[in-house]
């Protein structure tokens, strides 16, 4: 099913009493707030889309002669001017149609008046009639949105962070006309405006997950007509860490231990987002054990913090003294069960 052509004056957002004045301002308006340039990805198709649309009412609304047709006949202004050049020639016996040759200008009868009257109303009658709603209230500005990456030293404490912005600014080589001489401004296409980078700082505040969407009222681009500016939103990826493995608000780091320090016990220092902390490491500690620092995690959702899990895992001397060797001698030669067993008895199961 065919879409209806929207109107003119809708578009610009304006009423159908606007001067050429108020129309040109409300084109400059929302030329700021559909510029291709302005936006990104899919997000760009779709405003190309509707720039298209305000160039064209801008262009019709703007020229005086094209205006008075299309307040007359609505989107199908030209057909219209076509249709009745038609019927003129008709009327003097210059035209044949579907309905049959003219008669000459004294011979068109009534019901060939009609014929024309009922094909014209057809064609352009409910399009007319829906040209002259119009709307004169004011249109909110557009979103913006674009990504920012933090770190999670950055997601424990908050950070005020610089964004690039695009604004659109009055265009300096046609001064905002839209125009030079009577043509289109090259720099602009026409629109009075061009856009330029702009740097804000925006607070984001601790504790932000990994694909939160982060809205910044009022930072985005200007409303037309008294319309409020609308809002930027920032879509937050968390970088990986070297150190900590993210999970909620919980964090999990790898903590390297020495045999006889799993074995015998011992105060070791563990890492944090902030500062390293002293940890106690229970003797008879396993590999993969864990140990919780409760509260050192990342600010949660509910209010107060996630823990720090260590877990535990052992590691050997990179290199070996001639003492060590001998204790390491003296230990293989006693009595221990086989770490293997289970191991083992599990394989022969199968």
């Amino acid at each position: 099913m065919a879409t209806a052509p929207r109107d003119y004056y809708q578009i610009l957002g304006v009423p159908r009493t606007a001067s050429a004045d108020d129309i040109k301002k409300a084109f400059r308006r929302l030329a700021r707030q559909y510029h291709p340039d302005l936006h990104a990805g899919a997000k760009k198709a779709e405003m190309e889309k509707k720039f298209k649309e305000l160039n064209e009412a801008q262009e019709v609304l703007s020229d005086p002669d094209k205006r008075k047709k299309y307040d007359q006949y609505g989107t199908d202004w030209e057909q219209a001017q076509a249709f009745n050049k038609a019927r003129e020639q008709s009327r003097s016996g210059g035209f044949s149609g579907p309905w049959g040759s003219g008669q000459g200008s004294g011979g068109q009868g009534a019901g060939g008046n009609e014929h024309f009257s009922d094909f014209f109303e057809s064609l352009f009658g409910n399009r007319g009639r829906s040209a002259n709603r119009g709307s004169d209230s004011g249109t909110p500005g557009e979103d913006l949105e674009t990504d920012v990456q933090l770190a999670l030293r950055e997601v424990l404490t908050g950070v005020i962070r610089r964004v690039n912005l695009r604004e659109p600014q009055t265009c300096a080589t046609c001064l905002g006309n839209g125009n030079i001489r009577g043509r289109s401004c090259m720099t602009c296409h026409g629109s009075g405006m061009t856009t330029e980078s702009k740097t804000i700082e925006v607070r984001i505040p601790a504790g932000v997950q990994d694909g939160t969407r982060v809205r910044i009222a009022g930072k985005g681009q200007p409303g037309a007509y008294g319309g409020r500016r609308g809002d930027l939103y920032l879509h937050v990826a968390i970088a990986p860490d070297p150190i900590f493995r993210q999970q909620g608000s919980d964090l999990y780091v790898i903590l390297p231990v020495y045999p006889w320090e799993a074995a015998l016990g011992a105060d070791v220092t563990a890492p944090t987002l902030v500062e390293p902390v002293k940890v106690k490491v229970p003797a008879g500690s396993k590999a993969d054990g864990k140990l919780r620092l409760k509260g050192k995690g990342l600010p949660s959702a509910t209010g107060g913090h996630g823990d720090l899990f260590l877990t535990l895992q052992i590691v050997m001397p990179t290199t070996m003294t001639e003492e060590e060797r001998v204790l390491y001698e003296r230990l293989s030669k006693q009595r221990h069960p086989d770490p293997r067993v289970e191991l083992l008895h599990s394989s022969r199961k199968r």
